[in-house]
């Protein structure tokens, strides 16, 4: 069994937590286009009150254990492996109470080329559990606003994780899936759940848009977020999004693996 002393180790060592490879400077300009809230880093929360660049900093300090420094302008962001701990344990309290209650969850992904795996072994232990895993909408075009214009997407599911696919790629059966923010993936996969009658989810588990979108619609929401990502913080502090893990979301994929076995084992999930 991975002990929180083991994963602090891991969590360090592969640049999950401590010193990551997120740029300052990054973080910083999300934290001003969030306060202008410009949609694109909204990512479908939407801010209760007027939130300042400095505020969202400050949140960021309280939630990650970045710089709350506003004349720390350059380098590299830090992450309190410690609060990644106590998140990464409260995410598995709520994996615990969706598979004791064998409840209806979505899992979706804006990082397929990073995460696909630590979702897909947590959609198999939630199934293995009674839990059913929600596929809706699959194959619906998604209409996406990028920093690069318009694009069309398909949205798919790889082992029971949503995630999109340009749609270009989709038809030729290439690419893994596409890098995405925003939250009209799972407004559309949810909306199409509703229209069909069965089950909605109890519980979304995902990242960027996925997370935010769906808590936003007051569905209970868990997920990963970096430093450049205030969003999912956002909706926690709100009360929108339930639990959100500070972490590097773009490392290798092989290094989320004893996250993977961490949370499990903290849910009693693994086999």
């Amino acid at each position: 069994m991975l002990t929180p002393r083991a994963l602090r180790a891991h969590l360090l060592a592969a640049r999950l937590a401590g010193v990551v490879a997120t740029p300052r400077e990054r973080s910083l300009r999300s934290y001003r286009l969030f306060a202008a809230r410009d949609p694109r880093v909204l990512i479908g929360i939407d801010p209760e009150r007027p939130w300042r660049q400095r505020d969202v900093m400050e949140l960021m300090a309280d939630r990650c254990g970045v710089s709350a420094d506003p004349r720390h302008t350059s380098g590299h962001d830090v992450i309190d492996p410690a609060r990644t701990l106590a998140a990464l344990d409260a995410f598995a309290e709520r994996l615990a109470e969706a598979a004791r209650r064998g409840a209806p969850v979505l899992l979706g992904t804006g990082h397929p080329h990073r995460l696909l795996g630590f979702y897909a072994a947590l959609a198999d232990a939630l199934s293995a559990a009674g839990c059913v895993v929600l596929t809706p909408a699959q194959g619906r075009c998604v209409d996406i606003t990028t920093w690069f214009g318009l694009r069309t997407y398909n949205l798919d599911y790889v082992r029971g994780v949503a995630l999109v696919r340009e749609a270009d790629a989709a038809r030729s059966g290439g690419e893994t899936g596409a890098h995405t923010h925003s939250p009209l993936p799972v407004r559309t996969a949810l909306a199409a759940a509703a229209e069909a009658g069965g089950p909605l989810p109890q519980l979304v588990i995902g990242d960027h848009g996925w997370v935010c979108g769906a808590g936003q619609l007051g569905f209970e929401a868990i997920g990963l977020a970096d430093t450049d990502d205030p969003a999912p913080f956002v909706g926690e502090a709100q009360g929108a999004v339930s639990v959100v893990v500070p972490l590097d979301d773009a490392v290798r994929s092989v290094y989320y693996r004893p996250l993977t076995r961490y949370v499990l084992n903290r849910a009693c999930l693994w086999q």
